[in-house]
């Protein structure tokens, strides 16, 4: 009871409000938290100045992150240029007015500030690789048991993860599918944020719909697939 008022109290709006917890919470039972959460909705998302951000704690931030998404988005499927021909016109653009500052400055004997060095350290590039090489051998890990055959349920989770993959890709192009990612990722933490309580209520009912369908495929589908195929190779 103690840590589900602790947990309402650190999830404060900007203005010092408080959000309201749900009546499972306080009526003493476990309430469901989507993706099951322990923390607060800011600390999930790293809790730094990206978590402002995508929590719209800096709306100015957030509303000029939309507004360059929709500007690239529109460059990139309206204008019917390639992505290289794009980035190579923004730097050769960029390049030039900076070239032409410099020297301008230099003509009016004007010292320009001094940009700020970008030198990735040894640490950043270590931790870099670190994490994808955990990520890369997990992904070859699932690979090696889908190709023997040892895990039928995840055999059967990638088939259709990849045939919804697929039949999302013809439909829509990958800029607008990295658009509509960058648009859910702005917009729909801060609003969960805003009505935890309520999505997680709703989310609950539904996450129990679905287990106890999931239940009935598993005991009448799933579970007898490995005994009959192990009774075919014992036969």
């Amino acid at each position: 009871m103690d840590n589900t008022r602790d947990l309402c109290n650190e999830e404060s709006d900007g203005d010092g409000r408080n959000n309201t917890c749900g009546t499972s919470s306080t009526s003493g039972g476990p309430s469901y938290r989507l993706f099951g959460r322990q923390s607060t909705v800011h600390q999930m998302m790293g809790g730094g100045k990206a978590a402002d951000v995508i929590l719209w704690k800096r709306q100015h931030v957030s509303l000029g992150v939309i507004v360059v998404a929709t500007v690239a988005w529109l460059l990139f499927e309206r204008s019917g240029l390639s992505f290289l021909a794009i980035c190579s016109d923004v730097l050769l653009v960029l390049i030039v007015l900076l070239f032409l500052r410099s020297n301008y400055a230099v003509y009016r004997n004007k010292q320009l500030q001094s940009l700020p060095e970008l030198v990735l350290s040894e640490e950043m590039v270590n931790n870099a690789a670190g994490s994808f090489r955990v990520k890369f051998n997990y992904a070859l890990l699932m690979a090696h048991d889908i190709t023997l055959g040892k895990d039928f349920r995840l055999f059967f989770k990638v088939v259709g993860c990849l045939w919804l993959l697929s039949v999302i890709g013809s439909v829509i192009s990958f800029f607008t599918l990295a658009y509509i990612g960058i648009i859910v990722s702005i917009t729909f933490p801060a609003l969960y944020n805003k009505y935890q309580d309520h999505i997680d209520r709703f989310a609950g009912l539904v996450h129990q719909k679905i287990s106890n369908n999931y239940k009935i495929v598993d005991e009448n589908v799933i579970s007898r697939i490995p005994r009959t195929l192990s009774r075919k190779k014992d036969s």
